[in-house]
């Protein structure tokens, strides 16, 4: 590839307008919404791994699955994720699709179901953190909690969500994969939901668990392995802010590595939202700044997008 490497990662969350509007073609609107801000990049000459979240895709998957419970058996969570990459992936490629065509750009586009390592004693699935699904009131999360026994948490003053185990990428297994479509001129959808959670065994068997690995740590994994220039984070906002939800918040418009991993320190950020968006971007930096390779980090909307390349807005994370 001649062309600088964009990792962008798009949120579950950015593809729903609100609680109101989650229905299939309502997210696809959203979707072909984010992708007209991609294609802006595409067509000034960058290539693009496309990396997206599911959590509310996959609650809508499981509820299903635990409505019809009698009738049906149950989804296991790593099949649910399966399912959003297969789902999610066609929405973002059927709309790059039309909208390079609209264009006059000819470049191939390929979603793949993508699996991601991790490991089986991770202290995370003792301690589940990820947020998936729709945005409860506490009453009706408190009773889910009740029946269903779910793990819930308050996610960033927006309602109480079920929480899954959240270990850590440790290797995506498709990887050469992805970086041989990239070298062949694709625009590459991967990494869904950060990856469906899998394990090897003695015999080096996978065996998927239920789980969710943060789309944005998976992202960043492979941004390093792919040698990317940027790791973009696409998101409901336009800027990181610190003291969120009072009336000292303020944006941000570049942070040093130094200066991300003190205000990470001071928990500043929403630990099922926003910690894990600065963390990716400030792990995949070091780890490219430690070997010579110079790249970068943003976080900002998809319609800021071009604005934030320009660096009219976003949050730009690794610039000295």
């Amino acid at each position: 590839m001649s062309k600088p490497l964009a990792v962008v990662a798009v949120g579950g969350n950015a593809l729903i307008a609100d609680d109101k509007r989650n229905s299939i073609d309502e997210q696809y609107a959203c979707v072909t919404d984010s992708v007209r801000y991609l294609c802006d990049m595409i067509e000034v000459g960058w290539e693009m791994l496309l990396t997206h979240g599911n959590g509310p895709q996959v609650g809508f998957i499981l509820r299903r699955s635990e409505i019809s419970r009698k009738e049906v058996s149950p989804v296991p969570l790593d099949y649910a994720v399966g399912d959003t990459q297969g789902a999610i992936g066609y929405m973002f490629q059927k709309a790059f699709k039309n909208e390079l065509q609209r264009r006059g750009i000819h470049k191939p586009i390929v979603s793949l179901v993508t699996q991601t390592l991790v490991d089986k004693d991770d202290a995370a699935f003792s301690h589940p953190s990820k947020p998936i699904g729709a945005f409860l009131d506490r009453h009706t999360a408190m009773q889910r909690q009740k029946e269903l026994g779910w793990t819930i948490m308050e996610d960033s003053g927006r309602g109480w969500r079920r929480t899954v185990p959240s270990p850590q990428p440790l290797e995506i297994i498709e990887l050469e994969t992805i970086a041989q479509l990239l070298r062949y001129g694709c625009i590459v959808i991967a990494c869904g939901g950060g990856g469906i959670p899998v394990v090897r065994d003695r015999d080096g068997m996978l065996h998927g668990v239920e789980a969710v690995v943060d789309k944005d740590l998976a992202s960043a994994l492979i941004a390093d392995k792919l040698h990317a220039e940027l790791l973009l984070i696409s998101t409901g906002v336009e800027q990181v802010a610190v003291n969120f939800g009072t009336p000292e918040q303020r944006g941000i418009n570049s942070l040093t590595i130094a200066e991300a991993q003190q205000l990470l320190k001071e928990g500043q950020f929403g630990e099922g939202s926003m910690q894990p968006k600065v963390e990716a971007i400030v792990d995949f930096v070091s780890r490219s700044q430690s070997k010579g390779r110079s790249a970068k980090g943003l976080i900002t909307s998809p319609n800021a997008i071009h604005a934030a390349l320009q660096h009219k807005t976003g949050t730009w994370i690794g610039e000295e």
